[in-house]
């Protein structure tokens, strides 16, 4: 079940608004789509609204896939590391990944509650969609972030079919952002928040290589926001554009805590698995561009993978013992860096530029970020 959460304005992409980041050329979509191979697909969940009523809503949710590559990544994986800024969260499968290196299974992101319903769903797509043996094991990588504000995240309204369906559909094309898939109801520096996206392409000198970041943005503190360096979150404060610290602080009697980000980084560049470390790593630089500071209540954690490797031994029994790769040399890694922290930072700015207002839970009103005034503050 589709729909929009209400009529506004057309949304559009921060270069839209005259706002480049940066100083390297983006790919033809401006997505993590442009690295070769790479599908994205989302399935959208909106339904009802007044009070809560767990089991019927309001629902403000869904699920985000991306597809390593055009093939089975079970049965040929991708070399694959990740970085932890702050811990307060989950992406399932990180042990394998840490352990052997790889990538197996497609990216699936969603609501915290979500997490098993939609790493089962993995599985099962993959027992019933491939050509798996009786006996075969899976780890996929589920991520999540919270979106309890707006939406009945205890009714459990994530299904499977919904991630076979976001699987069934992801394309390599431009990318839906905003209140999309898993980023419905989520947050992002006290606006609505949500699925963003972005790319960068190296020079030729350089490699020549792409890297394209897809985020789920629901972290941050309104005074911290940042628009290419300038103090937008304190230009545009809850006093003109209503946030919910104050809101939820009286509700729970407490300061409350800010969310999270999942930050998945695509490269095409031949990378082994310490150099996907090191990339993921960079994506903290991005994210603290635009006022990510790793709260203790947040989950930031960032996985990248590489596509430049094919025909790794996976799922499928090989005749030879010896695998053969490419890889750069670390002395040339530089560049990738620079790339990711741009695409990053503009990923996350394309959610907020992107995510439209939202009304959940008992009339919650998550009010989007005012692109005129975006215009105005950037064009000074």
């Amino acid at each position: 079940m589709t729909r929009a959460v209400n009529t506004t304005p057309p949304r559009q992409r921060l270069r839209d608004l005259g706002v480049t980041i940066g100083r390297m050329p983006t790919g033809r979509h401006n997505a993590i789509t442009d690295v070769a191979g790479v599908h994205v697909g989302h399935t959208t969940l909106v339904s009802g609204e007044g009070p809560l009523k767990v089991g019927e809503g309001p629902v403000r949710t869904g699920v985000s896939v991306i597809v390593p590559h055009e093939g089975d990544v079970g049965v040929e994986p991708l070399f694959a590391g990740y970085h932890v800024l702050n811990g307060n969260g989950e992406m399932t499968g990180l042990l394998w990944v840490k352990e052997s290196g790889m990538l197996t299974s497609p990216i699936a992101i969603t609501n915290t509650h979500s997490v098993g319903v939609v790493r089962d769903a993995l599985i099962s797509y993959e027992a019933q969609r491939t050509q798996r043996p009786e006996l075969f094991w899976s780890l996929p990588v589920v991520a999540e972030t919270y979106d309890g504000w707006l939406n009945d995240i205890n009714g459990m309204h994530v299904k499977p079919e919904h991630v076979w369906d976001a699987l069934d559909e992801a394309t390599d094309g431009p990318v839906a952002e905003g209140c999309v898939g898993g980023g419905t109801g989520m947050i992002c520096h006290e606006f609505k928040g949500g699925i963003g996206t972005s790319s960068r392409l190296l020079a030729e000198a350089d490699g020549g290589w792409t890297v394209g970041v897809l985020v789920q943005a629901n972290y941050g503190a309104r005074h911290l926001l940042r628009i290419d360096g300038l103090p937008v979150g304190e230009l545009i404060p809850c006093s003109q554009v209503p946030g919910f610290r104050e809101e939820r602080a009286r509700l729970e009697q407490r300061e409350p805590g800010d969310g999270s980000i999942i930050i998945i980084v695509a490269t095409d560049a031949p990378l082994l698995p310490h150099q996907c470390d090191r990339l993921a790593q960079r994506a903290t630089i991005g994210l603290a561009r635009v006022g990510g500071i790793g709260a203790n209540s947040s989950g930031d954690i960032f996985l990248a993978f590489a596509t430049g490797n094919r025909g790794l031994a996976g799922a499928e029994e090989r005749t030879s013992e010896i695998a053969s790769c490419r890889v750069i040399a670390n002395e040339r890694m530089t560049p990738l860096f620079e790339a990711c922290a741009e695409a990053t930072e503009e990923a996350i700015l394309n959610a907020l530029c992107m995510a439209t207002t939202t009304v959940g839970i008992g009339g919650r009103t998550m009010h989007a970020l005012p692109l005129d005034r975006v215009r105005e503050i950037c064009a000074t």
